[in-house]
């Protein structure tokens, strides 16, 4: 087949939704609410493991990190979505496009390798606590956030290059974002090289991470379960009980979006549920933190008590 002029195309019609217009301001009104909290909740986080030095350990050096990741996560869509919302045109540049997808796919992508790093962190914690400073140390730490990053951002430079650069016939997204696949149906070319690519992505930065998370929650269960006292079987539970639920909220949204069966009936459903991923996760995210942890907590009032002296 003859190639399209892979110029041709200058923008995007983003048209997700398109069949419930009258819940537009509604969709609006929630994600402007929840994209404040996500900014405010996740910025908290990030200034409180920053400020207070009980703080300065892994754990929180790689919690700090998937707040900024969430900030960035929801920051490459959200504003285009609020500004859509309220269009008539809701319209997206191609460049624009790319560049929501690079960000989108990368953060993704990225998250889920932190929560793995985070796994290996309360594995490490609980199952080997005589040894933990010496392992986790922070260059180790460094050095696996920054392999976070870096899985995420490769994984997305190629995918999106590759995307971006087939010709397309059409212009009109039926997605509420430049969701990757969404964008793949209006190739008219061959996207065989495309899906292997994601394919192969998709094990290294999802499939592998979510393995190794199992693996490490059925040593980190095996180790608690030896704990002689109910109290010490709690306490060591609590360290991870946080960054578990994340987990289960992350991963159980992703298999419930790619395997329930797909209809033209559940095409409303299923961005719904992206929306969901999107913006409810990261907005939680914070919150399942700081409500469940004792040291945030102790944290927050040390900072208020030094707030509240320096200006009496």
């Amino acid at each position: 087949m003859e190639k399209h002029n892979k110029t041709s195309i200058t923008v995007f019609f983003l048209h997700g939704l398109a069949g419930y217009p009258i819940f537009y301001f509604i969709f609006f009104l929630l994600c402007l609410i929840m994209y404040i909290i996500i900014l405010l909740g996740n910025s908290f986080l990030i200034i409180i493991s920053i400020l207070d030095s009980h703080l300065h350990t892994p754990m929180y050096f790689f919690l700090g990190n998937l707040s900024f990741l969430d900030i960035c996560y929801t920051s490459a869509s959200v504003p285009m979505l609020l500004v859509n919302f309220l269009s008539e045109e809701k319209s997206i540049s191609f460049v624009g496009c790319g560049l929501q997808m690079f960000f989108s796919f990368a953060m993704g992508c990225a998250e889920c390798v932190l929560l793995a790093v985070m796994a290996y962190d309360r594995y490490v914690a609980i199952c080997k606590p005589l040894r933990y400073p010496i392992i986790m140390n922070k260059g180790l730490s460094v050095k696996l956030v920054t392999s976070s990053w870096m899985a995420g951002g490769l994984a997305s430079v190629i995918q999106t290059t590759l995307t971006m650069w087939l010709s397309f016939c059409g212009n009109i997204i039926d997605y509420l974002t430049c969701e990757i696949l969404a964008v793949l149906k209006l190739a008219c070319e061959d996207i065989s090289l495309n899906v292997i690519i994601m394919i192969i992505s998709n094990i290294f930065t999802v499939v592998i991470p979510v393995v190794f998370i199992f693996i490490s929650y059925f040593f980190i269960l095996f180790t608690i379960l030896k704990i002689s006292s109910v109290e010490g079987r709690k306490k060591a539970f609590s360290t991870c009980s946080s960054h578990l639920t994340v987990v289960i909220m992350l991963y159980g949204t992703i298999l419930f979006m790619y395997m329930k069966p797909k209809s033209k009936e559940s095409h409303a459903t299923d961005e719904l549920i992206a929306l969901f991923y999107a913006v409810v996760i990261p907005m939680l995210n914070p919150i399942i933190y700081s409500l469940r942890n004792k040291d945030v907590k102790a944290a927050v009032i040390k900072l208020s008590k030094n707030i509240f002296s320096q200006r009496m």
